[in-house]
């Protein structure tokens, strides 16, 4: 059996939740998890599972149906563009001050990205990407209703893409979901950005060092895509198209694809539970590297995974450049079961 144990990297290790460390534990590529769901970490499985139907809208966090109805595909589009010219333009403007990234991470990242990339949009639009809302059930369709009545007026410019197609939208139909839109586009990439972010400080060892360090950080980013993938499980819906797969997957059951496994099992890796981002050197593509699903899979990659590394990069950059240093835990680091995979700590900028 090959035990697939917490990492530890450098001077610094993480202490998974109890059912993502039992998770990390089980034997072989395909295994029960409970009475209806069965793991899946084998690479060649994996692809075969992905090839046997399409990923339902249901399965999907930004486009699953919204305002009581489905998302088309051309405003899905048209999504995705908005926010790959907002985030491009965001990386070419000045950053806020780096205080902002003090605190608990990957919290303060995300306040910190969502100033970054949407507060010039007017009111009462750039209230759906502030953290203190979104964390509100009731603030949030208070927002929602506000913002479906008075999306802004023109704001010369300034605005978002994003906020355009609400003010673009030809109806309180497609207004609501372009507003739902808007929430779950940037939440999910703020969040996910500021999770990878925070992972590779973790994993770089920050803890009371000041200046650049010597690993390239492109390669720091995918080799934290590696061990500590933000999209760490994929879940499909139903086994009755993976029946025929693989014997231990019955019509009742769910699917769990688990990259968080694939990428430290040693079949696929040599020294799977070390860091090591010159691994990267020299590859092209990571992306096409067997066993290495960052992103998702064929058919149902990530919709904003081109704007992520650059992005975490970015965001990095600027952490390392302000000597951003993280002070407790020390040691241990928690890693909670959420649907991000994110390392907790807390940060100090300029220590």
């Amino acid at each position: 059996m090959h035990e697939i144990a917490p990492t530890t990297a450098r001077d610094h290790s993480v202490v998974f939740a109890p059912r993502i460390q039992d998770l990390l534990t089980r034997d072989g590529k395909v295994f029960r998890i409970d009475a209806t769901t069965v793991g899946v970490s084998d690479c060649d499985l994996t692809a075969r599972i992905v090839a046997a139907r399409p990923v339902l809208s249901t399965e999907r966090s930004v486009y699953k149906p919204a305002a009581g109805a489905d998302i088309p595909h051309d405003s899905a589009t048209r999504t995705i563009r908005a926010l790959g010219q907002d985030v491009m333009a965001g990386i070419r403007t000045p950053p806020p001050p780096a205080r902002g990234l003090s605190g608990g991470w990957p919290y303060a990242a995300t306040s910190y990205l969502r100033r970054w990339l949407f507060a010039s949009d007017p009111l009462p639009v750039s209230l759906l990407s502030k953290r203190g809302i979104t964390r509100s059930d009731t603030l949030s369709r208070l927002v929602d209703r506000a913002v479906t009545a008075w999306p802004g007026s023109e704001a010369h410019g300034t605005s978002t893409v994003l906020a355009e197609l609400i003010r673009g939208a030809a109806g309180t139909q497609e207004r609501r979901q372009a507003i739902a839109m808007y929430r779950r586009a940037t939440a999910t990439l703020c969040d996910g950005v500021a999770a990878l972010t925070g992972n590779a400080l973790w994993l770089m060892g920050r803890t009371g060092r000041t200046g650049q360090p010597e690993t390239d950080l492109t390669a720091a980013l995918w080799e934290t895509l590696r061990l500590l993938p933000p999209a760490w499980m994929l879940y499909r819906k139903g086994g009755g198209a993976y029946t025929g797969l693989h014997p231990e997957i019955r019509p009742e059951d769910n699917v769990a694809l688990l990259p968080l496994l694939m990428h430290r099992h040693p079949d696929y890796w040599s020294d799977p539970l070390e860091f090591r981002p010159e691994r990267w050197a020299g590859v092209a593509d990571p992306e096409k590297t067997p066993g290495f699903m960052p992103f998702g899979f064929d058919g149902a990659r990530c919709w904003a995974k081109h704007l992520v590394v650059p992005l975490a990069e970015r965001l990095l950059t600027v952490a390392l450049d302000h000597r951003l240093t993280i002070r407790a835990p020390r040691q241990d680091a928690p890693v909670p079961l959420r649907s991000l995979l994110s390392v907790r700590f807390e940060a100090e900028v300029g220590a």
